[in-house]
């Protein structure tokens, strides 16, 4: 059974579902809807057309739905849709959508949103995504399903990032990533595969080599860069998991593709398979 704090103020007009707890001083917009068994802790903000999906879990200080960060947005009643079973910390902001860019920001299921990450107007976030301390998605980004953002990462508007992904802590990413791959330094290079990622996945040996070839043809130095990706689709399109690549580069966005840097010490451009 939920339970309203006296000094939580919902205006009229917003759906709350069964089994809901709102906490003190929370304030609740008209247009808003509460899932079932939803928690808010206390001084949570949420404005706009926003959903909330059932079981998600908000802590102080969030602000969700607020108008998006952008110049060209007309007032019209853009949306925010949250997935459910989100856990969503102190400080998040998560911004409606625009009417030029598709009038909805949208997250998925069973996604992590720790303290100050920001989710910016038009974002499409897979579900069981993590950002981690102060990262930053600018507005129209992208985001695969299973992708971690370390802490205080940036990600540049229209920026496409596939499924599967892991950006380290402090980088700038500015270049779509393809699913699977590891992102290092302030300004984001590829690193290889996300091996731990795909093996907590249950991916086999062999579905790792078959993304090391489409890796190392992708980057290879014979064609152009055109021809090397037509290949791939061509080669890897119907596979299960190297086909997820594919169809990434079949979708080509706004921003030049994300590219191997220089191997050094650590930062490995292929970590083994036992790594």
């Amino acid at each position: 059974m939920g339970m309203i704090d006296d000094t939580a103020r919902i205006a009229s007009g917003a759906e709350i579902g069964t089994g809901v707890s709102i906490g003190p001083y929370c304030v609740i917009g008209p247009h808003v809807r509460l899932g079932d068994n939803c928690r808010l802790e206390a001084h949570v903000h949420i404005a706009g057309h926003t959903t909330v999906g059932a079981g998600t879990k908000i802590q102080p200080f969030a602000s969700l739905g607020s108008p998006p960060q952008s110049t060209g947005y007309k007032g019209g009643p853009t949306r925010l849709e949250i997935g459910e079973n989100c856990d969503i910390r102190e400080h998040v902001t998560m911004n409606t959508g625009t009417e030029s860019g598709g009038n909805v920001t949208r997250v998925g299921d069973r996604c992590l949103f720790m303290v100050g990450s920001h989710v910016g107007h038009d974002c499409i976030v897979g579900s069981q995504v993590t950002l981690a301390n102060n990262a930053l998605l600018g507005g129209h980004v992208e985001v695969g399903d299973n992708t971690f953002m370390g802490g205080g990462s940036a990600v540049h508007q229209f920026t496409r990032i596939g499924e599967g992904v892991m950006v380290s802590g402090v980088g700038g990413v500015a270049a779509d990533v393809l699913p699977f791959a590891l992102v290092f330094g302030h300004r984001g290079y590829l690193g290889g595969l996300n091996v731990v990622g795909l093996k907590r996945r249950g991916a086999s040996r062999a579905d790792m080599h078959r993304l090391r070839a489409v890796y190392r043809l992708l980057f290879s130095d014979e064609g152009s860069m055109q021809a090397r990706i037509d290949q791939v689709i061509a080669t890897y399109g119907e596979d299960p998991i190297a086909g997820k690549v594919a169809a990434f580069l079949r979708g080509q966005g706004r921003r030049p593709l994300m590219k191997p840097g220089r191997k050094s010490g650590r930062d490995k451009a292929e970590p083994d398979d036992d790594e």
